[in-house]
């Protein structure tokens, strides 16, 4: 399972100009539940990391199929290490990295996050894991923010259909305004605190 926030281009562009909207948040803060870890990516989290990278079909319907190869990968990765926002994804049951996620600041409002460049080992598609790494991350988002948000590709219908069903809204406006600042080739999807408080209880 995989989304298609990551435009490097939109990582560029706001990098600098929205960090002020982390300042009382960690975007690393550890997560856990009974089956899994996420934790601050590392340098030598790289051979495990791009194991699962390396599998072609997990990005079929992702813009950025090169990230199967070791060139593109390395990019991926070092753009990852250099956010300071960014998780290494962990099966307790076995303590092998299945995939990554990370935190990035919205370009739209101080009251809103964005969740994305995820990807998950094919074999855990499916199940469970998808819903239990968005509710971590979730859970810990919403201390701060009263959205999060998903940048999808359109043509992404896996992608899109992962975030309907942990409750994700697709949106045109954010606090009664359009959204800015994204890609023609990208739409958006919000889950709101409040909502997510209803659903799950946290």
């Amino acid at each position: 399972m995989q989304d298609a926030s990551d435009s490097g281009l939109l990582y560029h562009s706001f990098n600098e100009r929205s960090n002020h909207k982390m300042t009382n948040f960690n975007p690393q803060a550890v997560l856990e539940n009974s089956s899994l870890l996420l934790r601050p990516l590392h340098q030598n989290d790289f051979e495990q990391l791009y194991e699962v990278a390396a599998d072609p079909k997990l990005w079929e319907q992702h813009p950025a199929k090169e990230r199967s190869s070791l060139e593109g990968f390395q990019k991926f990765f070092t753009e990852a290490l250099q956010t300071n926002k960014a998780y290494a994804i962990i099966n307790k049951a076995d303590s092998k990295i299945i995939g990554t996620s990370r935190y990035h600041s919205s370009p739209d409002a101080d009251n809103a996050i964005e969740i994305g460049w995820t990807f998950i080992a094919r074999k855990y598609w499916g199940g469970d894991y998808n819903r239990m790494i968005k509710q971590l991350m979730l859970q810990n988002a919403f201390r701060n923010f009263k959205f999060v948000l998903f940048y999808i590709d359109k043509d992404n219908i896996r992608s899109q259909k992962a975030v309907e069903k942990i409750g994700g809204k697709r949106i045109q406006q954010l606090n009664n305004k359009p959204i800015t600042f994204r890609s023609a080739n990208n739409c958006v999807y919000a889950i709101e605190r409040n909502a997510f408080q209803l659903e799950f209880g946290n």
